[in-house]
């Protein structure tokens, strides 16, 4: 007489309690291959690499789908996130073509809203204070050029004039060389106008 063969259900779940007296339950992501004595098999879940494994051997096979999570409020949440984030950027992009305007028109004026804006801002302000400060000791620097310039060409000019007592002496030479029909250049020292003079006098 054949022996009277056993039935063996297997389940293939996740699931952490309800668990039923008489199934083998098995965590279906540590699946390596069929057990010969089961005789009839649940997966419970998306897995058809353990359904195809024992429809091959012949078992049963009933596949139980994980119902679908339920979201409450997920879409109007996001819906809102969204709308957030989309006005944020809307007052992030007003604010950067107010300034820009403002930049063209060759003022900076301080944004109302948007970080980005307000920062730029700060640093635009930063960068026209120093290029004033820059602009100021320019200034100033062109004075004492201005001024230096001056102070050579006069001193240019009182090197090439003679003092004004030996300017007296010169003419007065020049005078006596003119009586004598002596000739002599126009820019004559006084020493060679002397030299001259001298000359004449051995004659």
């Amino acid at each position: 007489m054949a022996a009277t063969e056993i039935p063996m259900e297997l389940v293939y779940t996740n699931q952490l309690d309800g668990f039923e007296p008489g199934k083998r339950y098995r965590v279906p992501g540590l699946f390596r291959s069929i057990e010969r004595d089961a005789t009839a098999v649940t997966v419970v879940g998306d897995y058809p690499e353990i359904v195809t494994a024992y429809e091959d051997a012949g078992v049963d096979v009933e596949i139980v789908e994980l119902p679908a999570p339920v979201v409450v409020g997920t879409q109007a949440i996001a819906s809102g996130e969204l709308s957030k984030v989309l006005a944020d950027l809307q007052s992030e992009s007003g604010a950067m073509v107010l300034l820009i305007d403002g930049l063209e028109a060759g003022e900076i004026h301080r944004p109302e809203s948007g970080e980005l804006a307000l920062r730029l801002f700060e640093v635009l302000g930063t960068i026209h204070a120093s290029v004033g400060e820059l602009t100021t000791e320019r200034d100033g620097l062109a004075l004492t050029v201005d001024a230096l310039r001056g102070e050579v060409e006069a001193l240019k000019k009182a090197a090439l004039a003679p003092p004004t007592d030996e300017a007296g002496e010169i003419a007065a030479l020049k005078a006596k060389l003119d009586d004598a029909k002596v000739q002599y250049r126009a820019n004559a020292s006084k020493e060679s106008l002397e030299k001259l003079l001298a000359e004449l006098t051995k004659e």
